[in-house]
């Protein structure tokens, strides 16, 4: 019997309705499609959902963990709110970090000058001009008392970015810490010490990639005995993205990162499930929405595969992947700079709807300068808001369930697989590095992307689309031009006031370390302690280890 009009299924009836109304509306576009290149359909339904639905997402706390790493996520407790910031002095940053405490923010987060993240002093001619720029300048352990003055280690949680000279700087935090009566077992932090990244997408390296990978495990190493709360890598997406990659690719090229890291620990002694509960990951959130949260939820899935299956983990903190996400700051404008203030609440959105362990808001005006007061009081309030008034964290993985958000997030997950054979092929993350394979990937893509806003396919609102023909830009935050020579001055009054033998010896007894097998941690730890500075110790490893002049 033919059915009538009246009969069709409904999913019929729908689609003569779209055909119907798209002979009067067009569509916006021929083809829809996310920043990696993954068809957006026009519909979701069931039928795109995969048959092992419920094993695959699982239960929040229970492995593959793509629901969260936790049983109640934030019905126990908000993300933790960690707040970027360095510029100037360390006396400056200091009066800025205690500015964001009191206004509610939960954890600290270092931003170092250039410089410092090269491994150079303030008064080293490669510095000039660069001084307390980008971030707070530290040359010695003085400036790393003064960054943390009056603020108590054993209940401040820092994050600190930085990579080649990774070491050092957890060396002058450890220190500190003992300054305070604090012991190195009761510091709780991150450091970034993530150097395949700086080859791929940032630049920031000193050494070559194998002395580097060394430092990388000796860190681990150490920590493991020393610092059994601190978080010893925080693997980057971040730099990834920041660098023009596609969703798809900073997770793939991250988790590349990531094992490359545990083959490294597992070669140089370590047992998996020694080291890989302190392993933690760093990941962008940008402004279309639902990709990023699937985004992060196809990424907790493919560690936790990987760290039981392919590396035999048997602790389930090994399978897990803690993050901490950052707001986009490549997708802010210099233009309408109010505008990034909606762009940042979306994409926070977006991390605290994946499920992310601690989150960064960029400030409005950093397309500009450093972020005013008011500007770091704005982008915290986002975050606030977002925990206390939308109810977004009130039940878990709220977008679970979504015919479009499991589809991506399965599709993120098929994708990024495909690239983690293809860096399989070259022998893995560091070789696939070597060769520019990751680099020339994302060059595509940061270029593909351009064309696309220049053309006007893509529309960034205030900058291609909507513009102002003249704008004001007041109250930008400016760093003193006269901070460089105090802080020069500062540094040479430090060195004239050491014991310089005790400096000597420990210089020579971390340059013997570096020649050898030794781990030279203690040895950093050691030189700090007597004040030897930034520049002083990474010369030493540049003398051993060489320096990395790129591709």
């Amino acid at each position: 019997m033919n059915r009538s009009s009246s009969d069709q299924h409904p999913k019929q009836k729908w689609e003569k309705d779209v055909e119907k109304t798209t002979e009067r509306f067009p569509e916006r576009k021929e083809a829809f499609h996310t920043s990696s290149e993954i068809p957006v359909e026009r519909l979701y339904t069931p039928e795109q959902m995969d048959e092992d639905y419920i094993e695959e997402i699982g239960f929040p706390g229970q492995y593959p963990y793509t629901r969260g790493i936790q049983p109640t996520m934030y019905r126990s407790r908000y993300w933790t709110m960690r707040q970027y910031a360095g510029f100037g002095s360390a006396e400056e940053t200091n009066q800025r970090f205690r500015y964001l405490l009191k206004q509610g923010q939960t954890g600290l987060s270092v931003a170092f000058d250039l410089p410092t993240q090269i491994g150079y002093d303030s008064d080293d001619p490669m510095a000039d001009g660069e001084v307390g720029k980008v971030g707070v300048a530290i040359d010695s352990l003085k400036d790393m008392e003064q960054l943390f003055d009056q603020i108590p280690l054993d209940k401040v949680s820092t994050s600190m970015t930085i990579n080649a000279p990774a070491s050092i700087l957890l060396a002058m935090y450890i220190a500190v810490g003992e300054k305070q009566g604090v012991t190195p077992e009761k510091l709780t932090g991150t450091i970034q010490n993530d150097i395949l990244k700086e080859y791929i997408a940032r630049g920031t390296y000193i050494y070559p990639p194998k002395p580097s990978m060394r430092l990388i495990t000796d860190i681990f190493g150490y920590c493991q005995e020393h610092l059994p709360k601190f978080n010893t890598i925080s693997i980057s997406g971040y730099h990834i993205r920041e660098a023009g990659s596609t969703a798809v690719q900073e997770v793939a090229f991250t988790i590349a990162n990531g094992m490359a890291y545990v083959d490294a620990a597992i070669e140089a002694g370590l047992q998996v499930d020694q080291f890989a509960p302190r392993l933690a990951f760093f990941f962008n959130a940008h402004n279309q929405f639902f990709e990023e949260a699937a985004k992060f939820r196809a990424a907790r899935r493919m560690w936790a595969k990987i760290m039981k299956e392919h590396y035999g983990a048997e602790n389930p903190k090994s399978w897990k992947l803690r993050f901490h996400t950052q707001t986009g700051g490549s997708t802010l404008t210099a233009q309408q700079p109010d505008n990034n203030i909606v762009r940042v609440t979306l994409q926070a959105l977006a991390a605290v709807m994946g499920g992310t362990q601690s989150l960064h808001t960029n400030s409005r005006d950093e397309a500009l300068a450093l972020p005013t007061e008011d500007s770091a009081r704005i982008a915290l309030r986002t975050q606030q808001i977002i925990a206390n008034e939308s109810g977004v964290a009130d039940t878990i993985d709220p977008l679970a369930g979504s015919y479009y958000v499991e589809s991506l997030t399965d599709q993120i997950e098929k994708e990024a697989n495909s690239y983690l054979e293809r860096i399989k092929e070259f022998g893995g993350a560091v070789q696939a590095v070597e060769e520019g394979y990751m680099q020339r990937e994302i060059h595509k893509a940061a270029y593909d992307a351009q064309k696309r806003i220049e053309s006007n396919e893509d529309i960034v609102v205030g900058m291609n689309e909507y513009k102002l023909e003249e704008e004001i830009h007041a109250d930008l935050l400016r760093v003193d031009e006269a901070l460089e020579q105090a802080q020069i001055k500062k540094t040479q009054e430090v060195r004239s006031s050491r014991d310089q033998e005790a400096v000597d010896q420990c210089l020579q007894a971390l340059r013997e370390a570096a020649k050898g097998s030794e781990n030279v941690m203690p040895h950093i730890v050691a030189a700090v302690k007597v004040y030897a500075t930034v520049g002083e110790i990474a010369n030493v490893l540049r003398e051993e280890f060489g320096e990395y002049t790129g591709m």
